[in-house]
């Protein structure tokens, strides 16, 4: 019987159809869920959104509800033209910080429920406000609503190939859509265009508009990033084809290998010459592009192998890894059998086996033969063993020993079977009379059978040959003698010796299958039952001591858990290994790869160094020094340890977040608070403070005139109290911002003006200071709030006053580019502390922590505050001669071609303001 003639599915994998056709048929009965198909692309201007659109308009000529939720046509006059006559559903307005938003209106497309919506650019990250922060999100919920998808996605918008991108690019994108999510849509359909076609479309204006297309060219839009990221978005597609093409032909039960991928299998055995078979299938694979496993197939005879052969096995499995392949262990009672169902399962299309020599026995076929006739559809190679030298004499007398010490034999179950046999003899020799031979012959067969299911193969063949002679011994005419005087029972006792061998070989081999699927069931358990425990801590201490207890039981281990400190420095726990190693195992936590004992670094180390890898990055290192190193060769048990170290890291990575989540949110009901007090303190003083500046300036005002001491003590009252208010303005302006209450009342103005006033607004805190400005004259009209723009000038100035000694330099210049405008505010003074030059922008933080110049610390704070409500940026570094800089930078576009009178500057005022040199 050849492979392809057995077409029965395994079992498990008809339960596990059941449960998932019971599934679908449990989910059918609730809410219908939508359909998602995604074109996907390589880059913009491949023509998904064109697809997208062409494949919509066919279905609604056939009839079918198609709402349009966004699209976004750039300027493309052939997508445009797509659009009209589609129902397009209006957008939804949002304003953040002064700036109107038009998003897509997620709750209107579900009380509309269209059959079919069309949501373009599925990474798209939705304004603050949102139901959700991303638009695949979007999607997502109006998949449960049983509302069908169309959307577009690019391959460098994928979560897993963010960082590939970003190195080709090197532009880092910061929208991204899980992988997870792109593998569960229903349908993916590619949009393929090649680099030189999509240039050509970018240069005719069809991908950007032409004052955008050159600038795209010069970056991302390059020969050599369009042809990577096309092979990226192809790759990516095969992958998911594939996916889809297991799927089916396991929900098939379909058996013979399809060659749709370049897969192969290296087979691996204790027989010399292993290495180089392992080695070969390696650079096969290389060349193929293939990925690839190595198997060892373990039969029951396999497994009574000497200690020296296994090990020789491990260390073929783990020299495959360390090349690039997969390991595994397959075990069956025939080899053939074995490599075929997972050459089956992993629709491998390629054997590399090792050449032997043919097998002395005529009727035993070799492996290769054997695999050929299970394996009809699938191509063999053989790889020829070069003759190793021959171990010396002393050498293999090592061996030798070494190989009877670890094959010692189990003689109690050989005695076990005698002792059975003679039982039986004893209890049935009385009934002879009464029972026929074949009843005889039958209660021997049993005892062969009970021999092999309990003791195994060995003594189930002495039990054989027991049962024969003790049969022919005592039960046989002429008794009492192995003499037969019948010659017909010779072919009885050969029939009953051969089915007494073979019945117990039969037992044995079940005996040992159903001891590694025991074997295997208790692994699934302790691993299920550990992964529940992990999942339901939230504290570090009990994840700790469930993690070090479970693995040092499951692997026979001592065990240690390392974690670092918040320089990534491993902490050395109290109850640490005497073996460990810091330095190995901060090497294994910097590089987030195994070390020590059975890997290539620190191969002689007592231990075995794992990382804990989580999803966002290394969580410490879990350490083993195992009392026996075969267990951690065993890919079974290595495979399983590589889990308990993921989810020992996914549970140390969710504790580090439920401590996050828990100090942002005593953070923030911290800055509420904060921010209520500023705020009705500020609006409580202000009316005070007003009314105290206006009772020291009717000082200087009113008659009689006051003495010149008097006039002194009543200008540096005004000056004190005005600095108050300030501090004041300052409070309740950062609580407006924190609280988002703020709104942007943009205007196009001119920056000299803005400069201007809040030089004169501190006149008296500039007057020992010089002040330079050098703002071009063909400086163009910026469009920014000008009261709030202003006290950001007028803080950043009293800033360099305040930390400046008397006579220094406070310059002020701004240069206008394509699209940004830079202002700078610079001095000679002592400049910023070092290292401290982004906590300054932190609310409430000073210079120097121990200052006795008047401040509370929230002027800087309130001027990064309000750049970034503008969508600018404020950066502080040290000044080239000496001193601090502190550089703004302001989106700015053209302006209008007749601009507001208010917004013109006025030279006889600027002029008034002191510009210039001062």
């Amino acid at each position: 019987m050849t492979g392809t003639e057995d077409q029965r599915p395994d079992p498990d994998a008809l339960l596990a159809a059941i449960a998932a056709e019971a599934a679908s048929e449990a989910s059918a009965a609730g809410p219908r869920r939508g359909r998602l198909r995604l074109y996907f692309g390589a880059s913009a201007g491949v023509g998904k959104t064109f697809a997208m659109l062409s494949a919509a308009r066919r279905l609604l000529d056939d009839g079918l509800d198609v709402v349009v939720g966004v699209v976004e046509t750039h300027g493309r006059r052939e997508t445009e033209t797509l659009l009209s006559g589609l129902t397009v559903l209006p957008r939804r307005r949002f304003e953040v910080r002064g700036v109107a938003l038009q998003e897509f209106d997620l709750d209107a497309a579900l009380s509309r429920a269209p059959r079919l919506l069309l949501v373009d650019e599925l990474a798209h990250t939705n304004a603050p406000g949102s139901r959700h922060p991303k638009r695949w999100q979007d999607v997502e919920e109006l998949l449960q609503a049983g509302v069908d998808v169309f959307s577009t996605l690019n391959v460098q918008h994928l979560e897993s190939l963010n960082d590939v991108v970003a190195g080709i690019t090197g532009i880092p994108v910061a929208e991204t859509v899980p992988d997870r999510f792109f593998d569960r849509a229903d349908e993916v359909v590619l949009v393929d265009l090649s680099a030189e076609e999509l240039l050509t479309r970018l240069q005719a204006g069809k991908v950007y508009l032409p004052e955008q297309a050159e600038r795209a060219r010069r970056n991302f839009f390059r020969k050599g990033n369009l042809i990577a990221l096309r092979e990226l978005a192809l790759r990516r597609t095969a992958e998911r084809v594939e996916e889809d093409v297991q799927a089916y032909r396991e929900a098939k039960a379909i058996e013979p290998v399809w060659k749709t991928t370049a897969s192969l299998m290296v087979t691996v055995g204790p027989n010399a010459g292993g290495d180089q078979v392992v080695r070969s299938g390696a650079r096969l694979a290389q060349q193929l592009n293939a990925e690839w496993f190595a198997v060892y197939a373990e039969t029951p005879a396999l497994q009574r192998l000497p200690e020296p052969e296994r090990q020789r096995i491990l260390a073929r499995l783990q020299m495959a890894e360390s090349l690039g392949g997969r390991s595994a262990v397959v075990a069956c009672t025939e080899a053939a059998d074995g490599l075929a169902k997972f050459a089956r399962k992993n629709n491998v299309s390629r054997v590399v086996i090792g050449r032997r020599e043919l097998s002395p026995w005529p009727f035993r076929a070799p492996l290769s033969t054997r695999l050929a006739r299970k394996l009809p559809d699938a191509d063999i190679f053989f790889v020829a063993r070069t003759e190793l030298p021959r171990p010396s004499a002393r050498d293999g007398r090592a061996d030798t020993m070494d190989a009877q010490t670890t094959r010692a034999i189990d003689w109690t179950g050989y005695a076990w079977a005698a002792a059975l046999c003679g039982m039986l003899t004893v209890l049935i020799a009385p009934l002879r009379s009464r029972l026929d031979l074949a009843n005889i012959v039958m209660l021997y067969l049993l005892a062969t059978v009970s021999t092999a299911l309990r003791l195994g193969r060995g003594p189930a063949v002495l039990a054989a040959v027991l049962g024969v002679g003790l049969f022919d011994f005592f039960f046989v005419p002429p008794l009492y003698t192995l003499a037969v005087n019948d010659p017909k029972h010779l072919v009885t006792f050969a029939v009953m010796l051969a089915a007494g061998l073979l019945v117990g070989q039969l037992t044995a081999g079940l005996r040992y299958a159903a001891r590694v699927s025991q074997h295997r069931e208790e692994r699934a358990r302790v691993l299920f039952e550990f992964a529940r425990e992990l999942s339901s801590q939230l504290e570090l201490e009990p994840i700790l001591e469930r993690a070090q207890a479970t693995v040092a039981a499951t692997f026979q281990s001592k065990v240690a858990v390392l974690l670092p400190d918040d320089q990534g420095r491993l902490q050395e726990p109290a109850d640490v290994l005497d073996e460990v190693d810091l330095g190995a195992a901060q090497w294994c936590f910097d590089r987030g790869t195994p070390a020590g004992l059975n890997t290539d670094t620190l191969s002689g180390s007592k231990c075995l160094y794992l990382p804990l890898r989580a999803p966002m990055r290394v969580r410490g290192v879990l350490v083993l020094k195992p009392r026996s190193r075969r267990l951690l060769q065993i890919p079974e048990l290595r495979q399983q340890l590589d889990t308990f170290a993921s989810l020992i890291g996914i549970s140390l990575e969710r504790v580090h977040y439920v401590d996050v989540a828990r100090q942002a949110a005593m953070a923030i009901e911290t800055e509420r608070l904060r921010n209520t007090v500023l705020s009705s303190l500020s609006h409580d003083l202000r009316t005070p403070v007003a009314a105290l500046i206006g009772l020291a300036e009717s000082l200087l005002l009113h008659p009689p005139p006051l003495s010149t001491a008097q006039a002194e003590t009543a200008r540096a009252l005004v000056e004190q109290a005005r600095r108050i208010a300030r501090m004041l303005d300052n409070l309740l302006e950062m609580a407006r911002l924190s609280a988002g209450a703020t709104r942007l009342n943009l205007r196009w103005n001119a920056l000299e003006e803005t400069v201007g006033t809040a030089l004169a607004a501190l006149q008296g805190a500039l007057a020992a200071h010089g002040v330079e400005t050098d703002l071009p004259a063909d400086l163009p009209l910026v469009e920014y709030d000008a009261l709030l723009m202003e006290r950001v000038f007028a803080n950043l100035l009293e800033n360099a006053a305040k930390y400046t000694p008397p006579g220094s330099r406070i310059r002020i210049e701004a240069r206008a580019q394509d699209q940004q405008l830079t202002v700078q505010v610079c001095d000679n003074g002592p400049g910023l502390p070092p290292g401290r030059e982004q906590a300054v922008f932190e609310a409430f933080e000073r210079g120097s922590r121990e200052d006795a110049r008047p401040g509370v610390g929230l002027g800087l704070a309130l001027t990064r505050a309000i750049v970034q409500a503008h969508h600018g940026s404020l950066a502080a570094e040290p000044a080239p001669g000496g001193g601090a800089c502190f550089r703004i930078t302001l989106p700015r576009r053209e302006p209008p071609e007749a601009p507001d009178e208010a917004s013109v500057p006025d030279p006889a005022a600027v002029g008034s303001h002191g510009l210039g040199s001062a």
